[in-house]
């Protein structure tokens, strides 16, 4: 397969909400309680939210920025690429990068919704949660239905809300949703009783993927007192090795068959020997700590329930039969400092290098076309889908 041919579905990357996106979702009765995007007197762009300040973009907008341009400060809409936030220029950065489909995080109101979460008026804050849902489904997702996989953010403060809005979601055709890689870290309960219970039935329910994107929690691994970013950046991986663990050795999964999670930019490197260790653990240790997952393994177990995403990560490329080929897929992560736009072909095919064509197909596309429910040759020929036929359409 030459580079050209390949076809590109990216399951993790970033929208940077315009500023006028609560405009046309939000009741007339609560516009006056809308997050504002608000120009501040250095130009800088912020969100204002219940008398709170939200610092936006820095290292979520670097796409087209040389490296050594790249920082954290907050900057503002006119200094980033107008594909962050405008859903036309990000179809357009997508062609230019030979992607075809994608799935969008949200920005300023965090991972998995925690913004709305901390609300003072948790009325307010449904209302407002549901006009963001229905924003990313309608207006981003909706203005080209065969380039996106929609994704909504849960009321994490009560899970049957949360629950109903899945069920809401899935109405539209929204059958993927975020949550808390930790939610105890949130302030909320642990994952090891029965809270979130009718949230996982629901999703069950519905066929909906939880995604568990690394810093969903607030918080990242290791990072000391005076450590360097490079620490921060280094170890984000490892908050999806401890959501697998966690949710594992868990009631959930066994109580959930059919429950689906996706470990949303964790990497892939790390699981062979993950799943070698939650084996030798249950093996050594179940007797006495009581872990039942009758004749099976626990890494059978975490295959049936998690898919797994990687940007660069050659390691786990060549460790792919042992982690599972059907679980692999792929990420773009636009516009953040660890894409690889506008080369993510090229960057992608080097670690592709000796698979054969139907192993590559299942990597790059197929996986993720299946596990998301997304059908874009329903709406394009496949012929129109590749990157030689994304990267020739006019600019």
């Amino acid at each position: 397969m030459r580079t050209e041919d390949m076809i590109l579905v990216s399951v993790d990357d970033h929208v940077v909400e315009p500023p006028d996106m609560f405009l046309e979702h939000v009741p007339a009765k609560w516009l006056d309680k809308a997050p504002k995007s608000v120009k501040k007197p250095d130009g800088t762009d912020v969100w204002v939210y219940e008398g709170n300040e939200i610092p936006n973009i820095g290292l979520n907008a670097v796409a087209g920025r040389p490296p050594e341009e790249y920082n954290i400060e907050p900057t503002r809409y006119e200094e980033i690429r107008p594909g962050c936030y405008d859903v036309d220029e990000r179809v357009r950065d997508m062609d230019r990068n030979g992607v075809l489909g994608s799935m969008c995080f949200p920005s300023f109101v965090q991972f998995c919704g925690q913004l709305f979460a901390r609300s003072a008026d948790k009325k307010a804050a449904l209302v407002l949660l549901q006009a963001y849902n229905d924003w990313h489904v309608d207006s981003w997702c909706g203005a080209h239905p065969d380039r996106f996989i929609p994704l909504a953010i849960p009321p994490l403060w009560d899970p049957q809300l949360m629950a109903d809005e899945v069920r809401r979601m899935a109405a539209k055709g929204c059958h993927a949703v975020t949550f808390s890689e930790d939610p105890a870290k949130l302030g909320w309960p642990h994952i090891f009783g029965d809270h979130w219970d009718p949230f996982f039935a629901a999703c069950e329910d519905e066929g909906t993927i939880i995604c568990l994107h690394i810093g969903s929690s607030s918080t990242i691994l290791g990072l000391a007192p005076g450590a360097p970013i490079d620490v921060l950046i280094t170890m984000t991986p490892l908050n999806a090795m401890q959501a697998a663990t966690d949710l594992l050795w868990s009631p959930v999964l066994r109580k959930f068959k059919g429950l689906q999670f996706a470990l949303s930019e964790g990497s892939i490197g790390w699981l062979p020997y993950w799943l070698e260790r939650i084996d030798y653990v249950y093996q050594q240790h179940h007797f006495w700590t009581h872990q039942d997952f009758g004749d099976r393994l626990p890494s059978q177990v975490a295959k049936d329930h998690f898919t797994f995403c990687f940007i660069s990560d050659g390691a786990g490329i060549e460790q792919r039969d042992r982690i599972g080929p059907e679980q692999i897929t792929w990420e773009c992560d636009y516009p953040h400092s660890d894409s690889t736009w506008p080369q993510s072909p090229e960057a992608l095919y080097r670690q592709l290098a000796g698979l054969s064509d139907p192993e590559i197909d299942q990597i790059t596309h197929q996986n993720a076309m299946r596990i998301f429910g997304y059908d874009p040759f329903s709406l394009r020929p496949r012929e129109s889908c590749t990157v030689g036929a994304l990267r020739g359409l006019p600019q």
